[in-house]
């Protein structure tokens, strides 16, 4: 008997701010990018996923501004390189409200916030959604939002992956510990809501953090959010093992990204994880339609804008180098590491500002997916068996049109060779993805929190 085949997963990948990854499609005529204030374009957004039976949205963030291109934050003004931005947390209880089954991966920094308020925003989101809230951890990469919430600079890269591993001891404890599964009774009668036998007050003391406290919230739906994660560098990845259920990765060529992903993969055992790869497409009823469409959109493309991110994220100046010389960091960057390993592993350790503007055909390094359904299809399904992924963060280009086309076009080529869903199973955002119970597995690391 043939096994089943392999499910493909699929995030929505957007941010709240008229750009994301592919710089300057907020230009283009049809482009709804520019209106990321308006609600209505956020619950219609929902609305559209849920139609194309996606996973979730994955909601990118950032704080602070990408200011290290010609030391000067007006390229990312300029080019709307994902600013403005509004907080993504506020637009998602309207989402919610407006869908039964999609799930929901928001991006917050825990470098500037006490656990015990993170633990209360992700609790409210998971009661308000019903169960379909996941939280991406990061910890910043930006100096500029350092200097905003009152610091010189931020912690170099590995210190602020020790100072998330004692957050994520904090929160579980808080999520996991506090309330026991009976503690609310809602006994009118007897005038108790909850009992207090039930509710154990949460003490941590670490080198960070130190709470004294009981959670806020009773127990929501799920607990602890879905645990989402997307450290690519060696102490990344140990993180990931120990916290993370689903993994976002990048990368251009199928060997490095299946060589990363078996590190991810052995780092979490026995746990499960799900692997998500970054996309984009661009897909037409012809593949001479999708080819005159990638033209139309490469003339929006913001070259000097994807010049600003990269910067950033590398933490290098592309600024001081010419277009043909070597590009070289003069000292190890406390931006995203495996951004610059990633680079090196492509274009080699002395490549040039000409060879990633090459790259970012759309306005980002992420070489596009051109074709018709059934090329689409191919590719997406080459790279989940070459690279060992479960699924794809689709990044957008012009807005809403990108997604209509994928879900009107692709989706049915994936239900019909039955690697997509046609419908959504029940439960929570957890049980959907993995097919098991509400909360984590006991193999993770939250649960010796629990209470007994």
């Amino acid at each position: 008997m043939n096994p089943a085949p392999r499910m493909m997963r699929l995030n929505a990948f957007d941010m709240a701010s008229p750009g994301h990854i592919q710089q300057g499609m907020w230009t283009h005529p049809r482009d709804t990018g520019a209106h990321y204030t308006s609600l209505d374009r956020w619950m219609d957004l929902a609305r559209l996923l849920e139609r194309g039976l996606f996973d979730g949205l994955f909601l990118a963030d950032v704080l602070g501004i990408y200011d290290v291109y010609g030391a000067s934050p007006d390229a990312a003004l300029r080019g709307a390189v994902q600013v403005p931005l509004i907080d993504p947390v506020l637009t998602i209880p309207a989402m919610a409200a407006v869908t039964t089954h999609l799930g929901f991966g928001v991006t917050c920094n825990l470098a500037y916030e006490a656990p015990y308020l993170m633990a209360r925003r992700m609790s409210t989101l998971d009661h308000l959604t019903r169960g379909r809230i996941g939280w991406n951890i990061v910890t910043g990469y930006l100096d500029s939002a350092a200097r905003a919430l009152g610091y010189a600079e931020q912690m170099r890269h590995d210190d602020r992956y020790d100072l998330a591993d004692e957050y994520m001891d904090a929160v579980y404890a808080l999520w996991e510990g506090s309330w026991a599964d009976d503690a609310v009774q809602r006994d009118a009668a007897n005038r108790v809501f909850t009992n207090p036998a039930r509710v154990r007050r949460i003490t941590h003391c670490g080198p960070q953090y130190s709470i004294d406290a009981i959670h806020l919230c009773e127990p929501s739906p799920q607990r602890t959010p879905v645990l989402y994660q997307a450290g690519a560098s060696e102490r990344g990845r140990q993180f990931a093992g120990r916290h993370a259920e689903c993994v976002f990765v990048n990368g251009t060529n199928a060997a490095v990204v299946a060589a990363l992903v078996a590190q991810l993969r052995a780092e979490a055992a026995p746990r499960p994880i799900l692997v998500f790869a970054g996309a984009t497409v661009v897909v037409g009823r012809t593949e001479a339609e999708a080819r005159d469409l990638l033209t139309e959109y490469a003339r929006h493309a913001d070259a000097e804008g994807a010049l600003a991110h990269a910067s950033a994220s590398l933490g290098i100046d592309l600024a001081r180098f010419g277009m043909d010389e070597p590009v070289v960091a003069a000292a190890p960057s406390n931006a995203i590491r495996s951004n610059a390993e990633a680079m090196a592993k492509v274009a080699g350790p002395s490549w040039t500002k000409r060879q990633l503007l090459e790259q970012s055909v759309l306005g980002s390094r992420q070489p596009p997916i051109v074709g018709d359904a059934v090329q689409v299809a191919d590719t997406l399904l080459g790279w989940m068996a070459a690279a060992d992924v479960d699924g794809f963060n689709l990044s957008r280009t012009v807005m809403p049109e990108c997604l209509d086309a994928f879900i009107d076009l692709v989706v049915p080529e994936l239900q019909r060779r039955g690697v997509y869903k046609t419908a959504y199973a029940p439960g929570t955002y957890r049980e959907k993805l993995f097919g098991a119970g509400p909360r984590l597995p006991a193999e993770h690391a939250a649960a010796r929190h629990r209470q007994a």
